[in-house]
């Protein structure tokens, strides 16, 4: 049996040999499915979910991922893809190698680069104590004690254009365990706020996928737990950078 194909995929016309049949590639929010353009005739691979989309970042996901590259999807190829995919809450996870993937990816290369020295630029201050550290360019977070690293960095999600996360230096003013959104009425586990309405909290979703928050800092569960036992009312945060498309 052929594997369905969402309905924003269209097939070759009949008889088309060489005829591209694209579809728009849109990012809307955290749940709604990103359509994926044809690479080729769509065709399952097993039980595996993927469909013999080779996308046009196929070279550059390869390269990131370690595997060979050719340019070609090979069934080895898809898996490891999609594994990514599905692991950074990127949807459809088709293995198909997307401005979205390729995006993501990027962003996933400039966090392990920051390694254990994520303040290397030396852009957070050191001469504040225990301090809450935010990049906005890199989606990173970490907890720092003058010069020494006391945890992370862990990859945040923060605000979406028209919501960006506010730069400079802030405060935590207000923590609240089993927060509430009063605006949204979505949890916000773990909420520790440092500026009007943003805060630190958890999210049951990818902190990868866009669009982003509404301002808010948002994390993985247990590092936003982590962040609830080492911070306390009246300890710095201090948000810096651009975060792209903001």
């Amino acid at each position: 049996m052929k594997p369905r194909i969402p309905f924003r995929l269209r097939r070759p016309a009949t008889g088309a040999l060489g005829r591209r049949a694209g579809a728009a590639l849109a990012l809307t929010t955290l749940t709604l499915p990103l359509t994926v353009a044809l690479g080729g005739t769509a065709q399952a691979a097993g039980s595996t979910g993927c469909y013999g989309l080779r996308g046009p970042y196929q070279r550059q996901a390869e390269r990131f991922l370690g595997l060979r590259v050719d340019g070609r999807q090979s069934t080895a190829d898809c898996r490891a893809i999609r594994a990514f995919q599905t692991s950074h809450g990127i949807t459809p996870d088709y293995g198909y190698a997307g401005p979205v993937t390729w995006s993501v990816m990027q962003l996933v290369a400039k966090q392990r680069a920051a390694g254990r020295n994520p303040n290397s630029a030396h852009k957070c201050p050191t001469n504040k104590g225990r301090i809450a550290c935010v990049d906005l360019t890199r989606q990173i977070s970490w907890i720092q004690d003058g010069r020494r690293l006391v945890y992370g960095p862990v990859p945040v999600r923060t605000g979406r254009k028209g919501d960006a996360t506010r730069t400079g230096l802030k405060r935590i003013y207000w923590r609240n365990l089993h927060h509430v959104s009063t605006i949204y009425h979505t949890p916000m586990p773990y909420s520790q706020f440092f500026d009007g309405g943003e805060a630190f909290h958890a999210i049951s979703g990818s902190v990868w996928s866009a669009p982003g928050s509404h301002g808010c800092v948002n994390m993985r569960p247990n590092d936003a737990k982590k962040y609830w036992s080492l911070l306390r009312n009246g300890d710095d945060v201090y948000v810096y950078g651009r975060k792209s498309g903001t």
